[in-house]
Order: C-alpha cells, then sequence, then structure tokens
C-alpha cells in the first residue's frame, strides 16, 4: 500500500514538474494582451509548450520580470540603457500599434467626431469641461454636439499605454508639459480610474458622455466610438491599420541600441499620431530561460504576423526581426 502512495506521489511530483518545465511565464502591458494571448495559443498548440501572459499592466511587468517571479516582462514605456543595465535586463519591441480616443456621447453614436492634441489636453486638464465647447464645435462644423459635462475615464494602474498618451499630451500642449507631464502614472486633475485597457474601455461604454484612451483592439471588442485626430502634419486621419503602418515605417530604430524609440507624432503625412511600439523584457542571468522565451517569439515572429493584422496590431520588419533574434539570443 505505501509503495502505491509513495509510487502515485512520485507519478504526480514528475508530471507537475514536466507540466512545469513546458510552461512560459509573462506579464505586463495589457496594450499587446489580445496578440500575445492568441500568439501563446498557436504556440502551445503547435509546440506542447504553455504561454502564460498576465495582463497587469507596464509598471507590473517592469517590477515582476525585475523580481525574477515571470520569464519575461511587457512595457509599453521603454526602459533607458542605465535602467536595463542596473537590473540587468534585455529590451526588443515585438509589436506596434495604435492608441485611440473613445467616446460615448449622447445622441452621436457611430458619428466620427475629430479631436486634436491640443483639444484632448485641455479635455484631460479639466479646461474643456462640456462637450458642446467651442473649440470642440471648431473642429466639428456639422455635428450638433450635447450640452453636457465631459467625464474623463483614465487608468488607475501603472500603465504604458498612459505613458505614451501623456507623452503625446506633452508634445501638443505645454500647459500638460509643464504641469503633469508623462509617465506610466501621472497626478491626473481629473477623471475616473479604471484598470487595464479593457477596464477603461468597459467604463466609457457603460458613461454616457464619456472619454478615454485605449489600444485599437481594445475599442474594436468593446464596440464603442472612436475619434478622428489631427495628426503632427494637420491633416486629420483615422485610427486604422494603414495610418499605424505609417508611423511605424518613418521609424528609425537604429537611433538607440536599446530601441527605446517614440512613435507618437512621427511626422508623416498620414501618420496615427498616438502609435506605440511594446516591448519584451528578459534577464541576462537566466539564460536557459531567456532562450525559451527568445523560442516563442521567434515562433511568432515568424508565423505570428497574419494573427496580428487581423487583430489591427502592425507586425515587425522582417529586418527588424532579424536584428532583434540575433542580438538577443
Amino acid at each position: 500500500m505505501f509503495n502505491k502512495l509513495l509510487l502515485s506521489f512520485f507519478t504526480l511530483f514528475v508530471f507537475t514538474n514536466m507540466a512545469f518545465a513546458q510552461t512560459i511565464n509573462g506579464a505586463g502591458a495589457s496594450f499587446p494582451y489580445p496578440v500575445y494571448l492568441t500568439w501563446a495559443y498557436s504556440y502551445e498548440k503547435e509546440n506542447k509548450v504553455r504561454v502564460n501572459y498576465q495582463s497587469i499592466g507596464s509598471g507590473g511587468g517592469i517590477r515582476q520580470i525585475s523580481e525574477g517571479t515571470v520569464d519575461f516582462g511587457a512595457t509599453d514605456e521603454p526602459l533607458s540603457e542605465d535602467e536595463l543595465k542596473k537590473l540587468n535586463l534585455t529590451q526588443f519591441p515585438a509589436i506596434t500599434g495604435g492608441i485611440v480616443i473613445i467616446v460615448n456621447i449622447d445622441g452621436l453614436k457611430n458619428q466620427k467626431i475629430v479631436l486634436s492634441g491640443p483639444v484632448l489636453a485641455d479635455i484631460f486638464l479639466g479646461n474643456i469641461k462640456k462637450w458642446n465647447d467651442p473649440k470642440i464645435l471648431s473642429l466639428n462644423n456639422n455635428i450638433k454636439f450635447p450640452d453636457q459635462n465631459i467625464t474623463v475615464v483614465r487608468r488607475s494602474d501603472s500603465s504604458g499605454t498612459t505613458a505614451v498618451f501623456t507623452n503625446y499630451l506633452a508634445d501638443e500642449s505645454s500647459e500638460w508639459k509643464n504641469s503633469i507631464g508623462t509617465g506610466k502614472s501621472v497626478n491626473w486633475r481629473v477623471g475616473i480610474g479604471a484598470k487595464g485597457n479593457d477596464g477603461v474601455a468597459n467604463l466609457v461604454k457603460q458613461t454616457k458622455n464619456s472619454i478615454g484612451y485605449v489600444e485599437y483592439t481594445y475599442a474594436e471588442q468593446a464596440k464603442v466610438d472612436y475619434t478622428a485626430l489631427v495628426n503632427k502634419s494637420g491633416n486629420i486621419v483615422d485610427a486604422n491599420i494603414d495610418s499605424f503602418s505609417s508611423a511605424v515605417a518613418s521609424a528609425d530604430w537604429s537611433k538607440s541600441s536599446v530601441y527605446n524609440i517614440s512613435l507618437v507624432n512621427t511626422g508623416s503625412k498620414d501618420a496615427w499620431p498616438i502609435t506605440a511600439a511594446s516591448f519584451i523584457l528578459v534577464r541576462n542571468d537566466k539564460q536557459d530561460v531567456k532562450k525559451r522565451v527568445m523560442d516563442f517569439f521567434q515562433f511568432s515572429f515568424d508565423k505570428g504576423d497574419d494573427i496580428a493584422k487581423k487583430l489591427k496590431y502592425v507586425p515587425l520588419s522582417n529586418e527588424l526581426k532579424n536584428e532583434i533574434l540575433s542580438n538577443v539570443k
């Protein structure tokens, strides 16, 4: 009897450890979560290796990979070269996409409205309080906006999406730059906080006359309206894979050895102004773990472009993928 129990325990121990050995754990930004989740499903199906990715925000991803509690972290705000050296991490971009402005305006369902960077900054500063403010009306001559207060919805967690969005607002508004600044967490003057891109999307969907910012796929999945924007060249552009791709195409990744460049306000005439890359962080002191993580991303780089495009993300160029795989491995 004892031998049977011992055998059962040993079998359970072996299978548990085999399962653990075949699992890659990651955590971080919610921006890329839909595409990482789908890549993980394809990878497990073909390679029998599970990839668990937790959407906990960029700040959480940086913290967990720094502490060594996950195999890779993900952040939409890249770390500097000094930060990477201090934490003994390697960083590379994995996917790019767009952050869109979502709205739920009473009586304006499915009507495409236009906003600009300075107007958005004034809304999120609390300077523009009503939807029928003259600055909003001047960008939307044929639309009748309600005389209703604007409810601002923003992230409550440490967020790379917030870092990108506040970088955009700081580039568009000196008042924002000097009073609020940029970062994964800022001291908001107004608004209701929600956790994750999905939290912001759902809260805007439930709240009349609200506005928020999310990665494009979350807006599509929540079926909420999103605005057009006036870009750096002064052109009105819609949020779509073409305008995201235009911004990505003008990026010069060679400017930084650790890839920490911005895709915000690139200046291309057709570019979406709030485009972003999402970055992966891996530890340099765990080479076996790094290899398993890079096997997953090599598979995703090789076979995941169609998945990414279907979800309205913009894959990296083949040249950049090959450079990343060569450098990191």
